[in-house]
């Protein structure tokens, strides 16, 4: 006995290891929530219209601390988000230069601007009026409809319906720098009336389409191609006599874009 050893061992007790708690699940929560949040901004924003979204934007753009410290934003809210009065109208104007110089580069950015337009102005005519983004750029196809032409039949005289669907159209684009195309088509009816035939038709068409374009503000520079194509590329393949084949397609540039199937 008097020879062994006695070993004492001491064991250093540390904070928190009686049991691991649950404060990382807490951090996770928190982590949890701020995505969330992040995801319902980002699906707010893509809820309301691009003008709207714009103006939201140009006001945290240009609010100052300094000039602005003890205002409250719900004080203008009724600038931002409405569009009444002169001078809402001269804030809606304003947006909408700042918004189509900035589409320029950004052809979904034009297609929701041109789209957002066309549901806004030309509600009533919409069926005949497709916007989507081919290879080059942002095209805006103005279509026929039975009975709801938008040219005089065998004739480049536009309709009132034509007119003022260009003049949206040319008031939406003419702030933005791109060149633009227009294009002529017809359907695959044959039209001969001595020597003028689908081709003459189509082309002149698209001519009287950039004549209108020029007079509602877009800068005859701009217009880079302006081309007839008579019954060649149907919009309906498999009916080449739709009316829907009959149409003005005016495309506005892009150097790059993606063409949508």
């Amino acid at each position: 006995m008097k020879d062994k050893k006695i070993i004492i061992k001491k064991k250093i007790k540390r904070i928190g290891e009686e049991a691991h708690g649950g404060s990382w699940k807490v951090a996770y929560a928190d982590f949890v929530t701020a995505m969330m949040a992040f995801f319902l901004l980002l699906w707010l924003i893509t809820m309301i219209a691009p003008e709207k979204r714009a103006r939201v934007a140009d006001y945290f753009k240009n609010f100052s601390i300094f000039t602005e410290s003890g205002q409250s934003i719900m004080k203008k809210s009724s600038n931002v988000f409405n569009e009444s009065g002169a001078n809402a109208s001269k804030l809606s104007l304003e947006m909408r230069k700042r918004f189509a110089s900035s589409s320029a580069n950004s052809p979904v950015l034009m297609e929701q601007m041109l789209k957002h337009l066309i549901q806004q102005k030309l509600g009533d005519v919409k069926d005949q009026i497709r916007v989507d983004i081919i290879n080059g750029g942002v095209r805006i196809q103005i279509m026929d409809k039975k009975g709801r032409p938008m040219f005089d039949t065998g004739s480049s005289n536009p309709t009132p319906d034509a007119k003022r669907i260009l003049s949206v159209i040319g008031g939406a684009i003419r702030h933005a720098p791109n060149e633009v195309a227009i294009e002529g088509h017809t359907d695959a009816l044959p039209y001969v009336r001595g020597a003028y035939t689908n081709w003459d038709l189509s082309t002149e068409r698209a001519l009287a389409a950039r004549r209108l374009l020029t007079v509602y503000g877009l800068d005859p520079s701009r217009i880079s191609r302006v081309a007839g194509y008579a019954e060649t590329v149907p919009l309906v393949k498999d009916d080449p006599l739709d009316p829907r084949n009959r149409r003005i397609s005016v495309i506005v540039l892009f150097k790059q874009a993606r063409a949508y199937e």
